[in-house]
């Protein structure tokens, strides 16, 4: 067994609680998540309600899916100058810019639908509108945070992130779905006051946001980037490991079918199926905020991407309520596990100013992983129907562990999360 660290350099999590900026950053946090999931939501529905106006069903179908596609294009073309500008600038400033164009977006969208203008064209394009802003709003959150906690910190503090993002995944969709009940309106209008609070929370952040400016023209930093994560094998091991593990295992994209046509549960099931992951995360990342990874990280983040795998397969397997929802909330807190891990061997080897443009080839994997797992899974599902779906790619995200763990042994060997 490896000798345990010193006292004091594991601080405590009330050592976070003294962290005034962070508080607010965290708080941005939340609110952004929880206002995004309101949005996603409302915006869904309200396609939906306004294509099957004049429209078939799949015809409906495909112009809800049209969203996530209209707002993920943007995501991919802006990576690399996003990457750059969080790089560059002060990363708060970049924030509050972002955040003006969602505050902008949304209360379009709110005021047209309260006049009853709303229309397809309208939401697609507020859809790419948020793509655009999200493509930088993400490298510059994501590099802010570690520049508001002492190094020693970072590791709770990556925690209490991704607790804030998993608690507001299963409290927007609930909120969304009260809100559009009773309009599309209310939820946009809901979403505009709470990007108005994300805004002041960033506001509030005292601290000097902008980063050191590596000397070069922006074209070349931005090689950069993709050359250091190429060069940094941890770093391109965890995120390329994340990318094919739920592109592969991506069963979440099948719950409408498991609830309708395998488990027969109907909507009240689904709702439960849906929240079961982040529930299961929730319960994660509260252990992890309080007791951080001390050793063995990299065999702990194969493990939990090993146990996401194998519970898609028991999930898929599944033909009761209580199992699969058990097996979904496994796979949540597995998930969790590998991601709290992977994001801080990332954040902890990559330096300051280089933060934003890793950050920004991050988040096109994660979303590339999201979207093109969707896909795949559907595609799958058409050839081997939603269980032999389930079961390939959970079988599939194993695999894919156990090749990586071969492919990056300095993954796999990483030790201390500090």
């Amino acid at each position: 067994m490896p000798p345990e660290p010193p006292q004091d350099s594991v601080p405590s999590a009330r050592a976070l609680l003294r962290e005034r900026d962070y508080l607010f950053f965290w708080a941005s946090r939340w609110t952004g998540s929880f206002a995004a999931q309101i949005q996603s939501v409302a915006m869904g529905w309200h396609m939906y309600a306004l294509a099957r106006a004049t429209r078939s069903v799949e015809e409906s179908a495909f112009l809800v899916g049209m969203i996530g596609l209209a707002a993920f294009v943007p995501v991919l073309l802006l990576t690399l100058p996003a990457g750059e500008t969080a790089d560059r600038y002060d990363r708060k400033k970049v924030l509050l810019l972002c955040l003006t164009g969602e505050v902008i977006s949304v209360l379009t969208l709110a005021i047209a639908t309260f006049r009853g203008q709303a229309s397809v064209p309208l939401l697609l394009g507020v859809a790419a509108l948020f793509g655009a802003s999200r493509a930088f709003f993400a490298p510059a959150n994501t590099a802010l945070g570690p520049m508001l906690v002492p190094r020693a910190l970072l590791p709770r503090a990556i925690a209490w992130n991704s607790l804030a993002w998993q608690t507001a995944s299963i409290a927007g969709p609930a909120a969304g779905g009260i809100l559009v009940a009773i309009s599309p309106a209310h939820a946009y209008f809901t979403t505009f006051v709470l990007y108005l609070v994300t805004a002041l929370s960033v506001t509030l952040i005292a601290k000097n946001a902008k980063p050191e400016v590596q000397p070069g023209s922006r074209w070349r930093l931005m090689k950069e980037g993709l050359a250091y994560v190429w060069r940094q094998k941890i770093v391109f091991g965890a995120i390329s490991l994340d990318l094919f593990a739920v592109l592969l295992g991506g069963a979440t994209a099948l719950l409408p079918v498991f609830a309708r046509d395998v488990l027969h549960v109907g909507a009240e099931g689904f709702g439960i199926l849906r929240a079961a992951p982040a529930v299961g995360a929730t319960c994660v990342a509260l252990w992890l905020a309080a007791n951080p990874i001390r050793a063995k990280a990299g065999v702990f983040m194969f493990a939990g991407v090993f146990v996401f795998g194998a519970a898609t397969v028991v999930f898929g397997l599944s033909k009761a309520l209580w199992l699969s929802v058990a097996a979904l909330a496994v796979l949540g807190g597995a998930d969790m596990l590998s991601v709290y891990v992977r994001q801080t061997l990332v954040q902890l080897v990559t330096p300051d100013p280089m933060r934003g443009r890793v950050a920004a080839v991050s988040s096109v994997f994660i979303g590339a992983s999201n979207e093109l797992g969707e896909f795949e899974s559907g595609v799958v599902a058409r050839l081997l129907g939603p269980i032999g779906a389930a079961i390939f790619g959970g079988v599939g995200a194993m695999g894919v562990t156990v090749l990586w763990a071969w492919l990056f042994p300095a993954l796999r060997k990483a030790d201390r999360l500090e």
